[in-house]
């Protein structure tokens, strides 16, 4: 029984993750990381899958390994949280909603930009 709910809940969070990469105000990250706890402890093949079959994978190990981003992922994380964020607020005609949607968009970029990269000559010092 707890099988099938951790199940259930890694594709629910694969699904969301899924939408959190062009939707502003769903992350993509901590639902990933939900999911691949969820598989490793449910599934081995579902998270073998997300591993090393997923469109997501090569940032999962990444981040497993050195619990750090990869070379060019932080920037390309930035440039899209920027410009769902700017179509949002240019869709959205309410001043308080903006005012909300700016305030998230300063703690994601704070969040964003405060995570750590590791490159390739960086990894070999390890």
């Amino acid at each position: 029984m707890t099988r099938w709910l951790l199940i259930i809940l890694g594709w629910l969070a694969v699904v969301l993750a899924t939408l959190g990469v062009v939707l502003p105000l769903l992350p993509t990250i901590p639902f990933l990381l939900l999911a691949a706890w969820c598989f490793a402890r449910s599934s081995p093949r579902f998270h073998h899958w997300l591993l090393y079959r997923s469109w997501f994978g090569s940032y999962l190990r990444h981040w497993q390994q050195h619990k750090a981003l990869p070379p060019g992922a932080k920037w390309k994380a930035v440039v899209l949280i920027v410009l769902t964020f700017a179509v949002s607020l240019w869709l959205v005609p309410l001043w308080w909603v903006r005012g909300l949607l700016l305030a998230m968009l300063v703690i994601l970029l704070t969040f964003m930009l405060r995570l750590p990269v590791i490159d390739l000559s960086q990894q070999k010092q390890r």
